[in-house]
């Protein structure tokens, strides 16, 4: 991975270019260069980079909502063989912009919407989260699971927090986590049973994937829903219902995709994100920034799994 000098362009029909400040990281990123992502590479050299906060500077014909000068974020809602944000400037569908709360810097900008818009697409416009419901959340450390245990806080619903060591205990209880399961320590269907009356969590939400998803399986109340948005464990997913005898189980996967390419979908989401936001509901959590020529150590902190929340990459003009 290495940067280059290359001519950026003319906005063409329905794209903008904006000045890119900062550019959030995503696991994506990494799996798309590391050939394991659900679609592959399909020409070298390839750019990366969904994710971006900045300042439109050119609009192309037929873009309408937007004015130079207008500070937006991108969402992940185009494909990196297409388009890439790991730059200074960068052209991108106006389709996948929106504009940034006022009030928002390019940092926070950058860390909001795919976490945001994961965790209330899967949890509340797919899985229909209410006020009392219980979510189980795995990978809760990460930019996702953090934002879930805010959108779970805001709904009126019940979050736990499933980690692997207990050096995240304490950031976990303080972003809003109910109850916090250390994995490598504790029984987790146990503590979840334990915690739910007995009957189960309405929701599981996934990151991880693979053969954990049996024992995951095990907290899900009758009728409740396993939903698998990640696959950091790399190894196959099994349908666990079938192992366990458990014909009420509902489990599907979830990408952020179903949401941001809808667009009413994505009107619903960012409106419920404003709406968080402005209310100090929702703070998107920033581990640690990097600048632009250290992008190579920025993915070897992100593989390190070491980081509590989003990690963001600002770029200098």
């Amino acid at each position: 991975m290495r940067l280059e000098d290359v001519e950026v362009g003319e906005p063409g029909p329905g794209e903008l270019r904006i000045r890119v400040d900062a550019i959030g990281l995503n696991r994506a990123e990494t799996l798309f260069r590391s050939g394991r992502y659900i679609e592959p590479v399909k020409q070298f050299p390839a750019r990366l980079g969904n994710e971006a906060a900045g300042v439109v500077e050119a609009m192309g014909e037929g873009v309408t909502g937007f004015r130079v000068g207008d500070a937006v974020s991108t969402v992940p809602a185009f494909s990196q063989n297409d388009y890439g944000v790991y730059a200074e400037r960068a052209l991108v569908p106006a389709s996948a912009v929106l504009h940034r709360p006022e009030g928002l810097g390019a940092v926070e900008g950058a860390a909001v919407w795919m976490p945001y818009v994961t965790a209330y697409g899967a949890l509340v416009e797919v899985g229909g989260m209410r006020p009392g419901d219980t979510v189980v959340l795995n990978a809760a450390s990460s930019s996702v699971g953090l934002a879930a245990l805010q959108v779970a806080e805001r709904v009126g619903a019940v979050p736990i927090a499933l980690t692997r060591t207990a050096a995240k205990r304490d950031a976990l209880l303080k972003q809003g986590a109910a109850e916090v399961v250390v994995t490598d320590e504790e029984d987790v269907v146990e503590r979840v049973l334990a915690a739910t009356g007995g009957k189960g969590a309405e929701f599981v939400f996934d990151a991880v994937a693979g053969p954990g998803v049996v024992e995951l399986a095990k907290t899900v109340a009758d009728e409740g829903t396993l939903l698998v948005y990640g696959a950091l464990s790399g190894e196959p997913t099994p349908y666990p219902g079938v192992q366990l005898a458990l014909p009420a189980l509902n489990m599907r996967s979830y990408t952020m995709l179903e949401t941001v390419r809808q667009p009413e979908r994505l009107r619903r989401a960012a409106a419920f994100v404003n709406s968080g936001l402005r209310a100090g509901a929702f703070r998107p959590v920033v581990d640690r920034t990097f600048e632009l020529d250290q992008i190579v150590d920025a993915h070897r902190y992100l593989e390190s799994n070491a980081q509590i929340g989003k990690i963001v990459v600002t770029v200098r003009h």
